[in-house]
């Protein structure tokens, strides 16, 4: 009889069921070097995610993809950035409204003048719009789409300006 209650009782106990990720079911057995799926450890507390090609003892390690950034742009940053395109805007205002004087002073016409001043806020707007983003974080914004685009446009904008002050 005794006999078959130990085995009833041993047959109960190999039903894992839950178990703490990490922690032996059997406090004699020594511990696995599988992975677990899990990656809180028993202080509940999850884990920072490793470096890629690290050894964590997660089952899965997720690559970085092919052509992404290698860095991302934290709020910080972008508050900074915006800041100085601010002052920069501003500062390139009163550049145009200078511009604009200068251009009448050399007897061209108040609208032409006007148009010029414009163009030109725009462009130096454009190409220092590409500058900061290029500072701010090079490796997600200095590509052809962003930065080649805000170029384009602003010396686009810049010549437009000199053709139209020379009227």
């Amino acid at each position: 009889m005794q006999k078959q209650n130990d085995i009833q009782l041993a047959q109960a106990n190999t039903d894992p069921g839950f178990k703490i990720p990490g922690a032996p079911a059997d406090p004699k057995a020594k511990p696995s070097t599988e992975p677990t799926l899990s990656t809180v450890p028993p202080g509940g507390t999850p884990e920072t995610p490793a470096a890629p090609g690290a050894a964590t003892g997660a089952p899965i390690e997720v690559a970085p993809v092919q052509g992404a950034p290698a860095t991302d742009t934290s709020t910080r940053d972008l508050a900074i950035g915006g800041a100085i395109f601010l002052v920069l805007l501003i500062v390139f205002f009163f550049a145009r409204n200078a511009y604009a004087n200068h251009l009448v002073r050399r007897r061209v016409a108040p609208s032409s003048a006007d148009t010029a001043g414009w163009l030109m806020f725009f462009g130096l707007a454009f190409v220092s719009g590409a500058a900061v983003l290029a500072i701010m974080n090079a490796s997600k914004f200095l590509t052809v789409a962003i930065t080649g685009t805000l170029l384009v446009f602003g010396i686009a904008a810049l010549i437009g300006a000199m053709v139209t002050g020379r009227r």
